[in-house]
């Protein structure tokens, strides 16, 4: 289990350092902006994440006493853009304490969510995969709005 354990921390670890690699680029008004009415904002997508990690993890794991509108996530919203770094800072950093704190055990206890029985280990797993999705909007907005300005978040192609 310690290389599982491992493998999740260092991908949660590469999710908040790239996040924020792409965060620092942009302004308030940037991070705030959305392609169109049904899209989201970087800003809603972060917030989303940070739900979904207070949702999982702390109420789930940890036993936290929360309440998620998870509808009010994709409205309409501002948030600066140091306040979505902080954000992230706060979210992650609880998801990996968490998961450096687990133990066999742990992993294996389940926890209901939407009216299935899940593993805290699938959970994990599943936030993994759900965090890089959004991680991945998260660059192809923030390339949208930078174009050639952008500085990539890992190895960059080379320009002719």
């Amino acid at each position: 289990m310690d290389v599982v354990k491992g493998i999740l921390i260092a991908k949660f670890e590469e999710i908040q350092r790239r996040v924020i690699l792409v965060l620092e680029q942009l302004s308030d008004e940037q991070v705030n902006w959305r392609p169109n009415e049904s899209s989201n904002s970087i800003a809603n997508l972060i917030v989303h994440i940070s739900g979904n990690i207070n949702e999982r993890v702390s109420k789930g794991i940890n036993n936290k006493d929360l309440t998620r509108n998870r509808d009010e996530e994709f409205e309409e919203l501002y948030r600066t853009k140091q306040e979505l770094i902080q954000i992230t800072n706060e979210s992650l950093l609880e998801l990996i304490q968490t998961t450096k704190s687990m133990t066999e055990e742990t992993f294996k206890k389940t926890q209901l969510e939407r009216d299935r029985e899940r593993t805290n280990l699938d959970v994990l797993i599943q936030c993994a995969t759900h965090f890089s999705e959004h991680m991945g909007q998260v660059f192809y907005i923030g390339k949208m709005i930078k174009d050639r300005e952008y500085v990539t978040t890992s190895v960059p192609k080379k320009r002719i």
